[in-house]
């Protein structure tokens, strides 16, 4: 049973690849509205790495906040901060059974991608890395970016295209700036008319951050 102010709460975690316990590092999927954590897992098919741990977390309703993240961040309450609990819940799961941040990355598709990113810049540190494929920061224009501490050189991946029907172009250009601002080093990559979708060249670029973070597999 959920509960109405925190309907996220002790929702179910799929996991795939290596046991945390035995893991030398852990890649948490977020997925996206309308989507499943079995959906968002099959990314770890082609994000494959011997030494990872996969983690994904489902949403109650398949849905981590009911409306755009352009909207006023109030309307998506108590959604998204429930949404953003839960993410660090299972941050804090995977500390908890001897992963530190820095080999911990968060990564997801869309809505998953947006929860991603502004988790990490609201609880800025060194992590593993951030991958966001179709995604950015929440809130509408104009949303203050005045976020405490410090990515400390955390790699990060923006990829979307110039013409996604649900993520403004400049809301990526944002993004990027702003936890380039954190201390990230941000790989941001436009792709002209692909749509709303996951192309070869951003799987290739996140694989190669998570191979360059977890060498000698």
């Amino acid at each position: 049973m959920t509960h109405p102010n925190d309907p996220h709460a002790g929702g179910p975690l799929l996991t795939a690849g290596r046991p945390t316990a035995e893991a030398r590092g852990a890649l948490i999927l977020i997925h996206g509205r309308g989507a499943t954590a079995e959906s968002i897992l099959d990314l770890a098919e082609y994000l494959r790495h011997p030494a990872l741990a996969y983690l994904a977390p489902q949403a109650t309703g398949n849905t981590w906040y009911p409306y755009s993240f352009l909207e006023p961040m109030a309307r998506n309450e108590p959604y998204l901060s429930s949404a953003l609990s839960r993410v660090g819940a299972v941050v804090a799961e995977v500390e908890a059974a001897g992963i530190p941040a820095e080999r911990i990355f968060l990564g997801g598709f869309s809505q998953g991608a947006c929860l991603a990113s502004e988790y990490v810049a609201r609880n800025a540190r060194r992590y593993g890395g951030l991958i966001a494929f179709s995604g950015g920061l929440i809130g509408p224009a104009g949303t203050p970016r005045d976020y405490a501490g410090s990515l400390d050189g955390t790699p990060v991946f923006l990829g979307c295209s110039d013409v996604d029907p649900h993520i403004p172009l400049g809301r990526v250009e944002e993004t990027a700036a702003v936890l380039a601002r954190l201390g990230a080093r941000v790989d941001k990559r436009i792709y002209p008319r692909l749509g709303h979708t996951i192309n070869q060249d951003e799987i290739d670029a996140a694989a190669a951050l998570l191979a360059a973070a977890l060498p000698g597999a």
